[in-house]
């Protein structure tokens, strides 16, 4: 027997020791195994291709064209000339045109597009970052769920214990002559009840598993042992770093890449270009014949369309600026409204756990008190029994508390990041 508790003990030790899992393991692990985080993968390569496109607009851009027309009149000369035969142009004509250009200034565009592709990306991101952020509450949730049905598994086994030594001392007050079947009844109706609480618990903690495997990604044994995290020191200045706001700044800069871009649409454009065709007529237009000809140049253009719209345009801007502004700011109120109940309620299970250990203590008084009565014959088993279960709620009271004071603390950890 005692080899056997010394194994179970050792066995115990192993598993608290090589065995348990930590939440930040498990919020690390549902990032990863989550679907929604294979979208970051797709937007980097979304960037790259967007932005090879963009750099491509540098290179010569080549362009071919052809026509085949007939027109009802032509181009004749109305005097003739001596020795020249010419009898016009002809009505039907035929032309192919291949084209080279080079863009040597184009009001910045290119540069622009580039910027506002890196801008919606990083936008992009950062909205990823928001969903996924919230992940972690799901993680926490199921946690600390686990840790507290281990918190009353263990004092059901402890309660367990203390019913099973109450019915030895029953038993043995039966045959003193100082209790009854029915006290003995009694308290197999306890331990029957124990177990049917222990059974419950047990359930809910299997599904409890299942659930934190499915997020993770990870094979999780139903009896996983989990680590309880260390409570955190109390912090003075509650600081915001939420993933939101993030993105809010990264709206705003987006905002400001498109301002900026409006400036290239009544800039200049300047480019290189090198025609060659062939075709009837040729640049001579005196010859009716088929020519192959060439002709290179620069070319400027320079379109004001958009100054028309100008000012609606950037108006537009600013009051999308003005939303995610207001976004920003409500937001932030949220925050703050819910850190405030998250601080009162942290602040009531604070005074409460001060007062567990003495609740105990004269529970644990009391019962004993019921006990010796209970052994005297002055008091009955069921009123004995009320009492060993008013001791072991206290107790299941304390535990919860310290859970739920954890739970509390990361929660508000999750509000503020």
């Amino acid at each position: 027997m005692i080899r056997t508790c010394l194994l179970m003990l050792f066995c115990g030790f192993c598993l608290s020791t090589f065995g348990q899992v930590t939440l930040d393991e498990c919020r690390a692990a549902a990032q990863q195994n989550y679907p929604l985080a294979r979208q970051y993968d797709l937007i980097r390569l979304s960037e790259q291709y967007t932005l090879s496109n963009a750099t491509r607009g540098n290179l010569p851009q080549l362009s071919i064209s052809g026509k085949a027309s007939y027109q009802s009149d032509a181009t004749t000369l109305p005097f003739s000339i001596p020795e020249v035969d010419f009898h016009g142009l002809p009505k039907d004509q035929y032309q192919i045109v291949a084209e080279v250009r080079q863009n040597i200034w184009d009001g910045g565009e290119i540069r622009s597009r580039k910027r506002q592709v890196e801008a919606e990306s990083d936008e992009a991101t950062r909205q990823l970052d928001v969903s996924m952020y919230a992940l972690n509450e799901q993680v926490n949730q199921i946690f600390f769920g686990i840790l507290l049905i281990d918190e009353q598994l263990k004092q059901n086994a402890l309660f367990h214990e203390e019913l099973e030594r109450n019915l030895q001392n029953v038993s043995a007050y039966r045959d003193n002559g100082t209790a009854n079947d029915a006290d003995v009844d009694a308290v197999n109706v306890e331990i029957l009840n124990n177990k049917q609480q222990r059974i419950t618990l047990e359930t809910n903690r299997r599904s409890y598993v299942r659930m934190l495997a499915l997020l993770t990604g990870k094979e999780l044994s139903p009896d996983i042992l989990l680590e309880r995290p260390v409570l955190p020191a109390e912090e003075s200045a509650l600081v915001i770093r939420r993933p939101e706001l993030s993105l809010y700044d990264a709206q705003e800069h987006t905002l400001d890449i498109r301002r900026q871009h409006l400036r290239t649409g009544y800039l200049p454009r300047l480019s290189l270009f090198a025609q060659g065709g062939y075709g009837n007529p040729g640049l001579n237009m005196l010859k009716d014949k088929f020519e192959a000809y060439y002709i290179v140049g620069a070319r400027m253009n320079w379109n004001f369309g958009s100054l028309y719209t100008l000012k609606n345009d950037r108006r537009k801007l600013d009051t999308e600026q003005l939303q995610i502004a207001s976004k920003r700011d409500v937001f932030l109120l949220n925050t703050h409204l819910q850190l405030a109940e998250q601080e009162g309620a942290i602040h009531a299970l604070r005074q409460q756990m001060e007062k567990d250990d003495e609740i105990i203590r004269l529970r644990s008084n009391i019962r004993r008190s019921a006990e010796a009565k209970v052994a005297n014959g002055t008091l009955t088993v069921t009123e004995m029994l009320r009492e060993l279960t008013a001791e072991n709620l206290a107790r299941q009271t304390k535990a919860q508390h310290e859970i739920q004071l954890l739970m509390e603390i990361y929660e508000q950890k999750h509000l503020t990041n």
